[in-house]
């Protein structure tokens, strides 16, 4: 096995797990589970882009992105100073 092989590997796994923990988590265990899945994700994403190619890692980027999209959305928001309160829906 060549480290492309066990990395194609870690990820696949990454990507179920991270599918399976959304599944079964709710609430506050959700947001612990998606802050490991971000911490072991990045480093993943980096070591794929090395070994497989920017396709391949673009293709990682999508499929944990399309998972953990709240807390994308809630960096987007912080990011860009767009955040929500209780008065902008009135």
């Amino acid at each position: 096995m060549t480290a492309a092989d066990l990395g194609m590997g870690a990820a696949c796994v990454w990507v179920l797990s991270a599918a399976l923990m959304t599944m079964l988590f709710k609430g506050q265990k959700l947001w612990l589970c998606a802050y490991g899945l971000i911490a072991t994700g990045i480093p993943m994403l980096v070591a794929l882009f090395f070994t497989n190619g920017p396709w391949i890692a673009l293709a990682f980027l999508a499929a944990g992105l399309s998972i953990l999209r709240w807390p994308v959305i809630y960096l987007w928001r912080w990011l860009t100073g767009k955040r929500r309160t209780p008065d902008a829906d009135a």
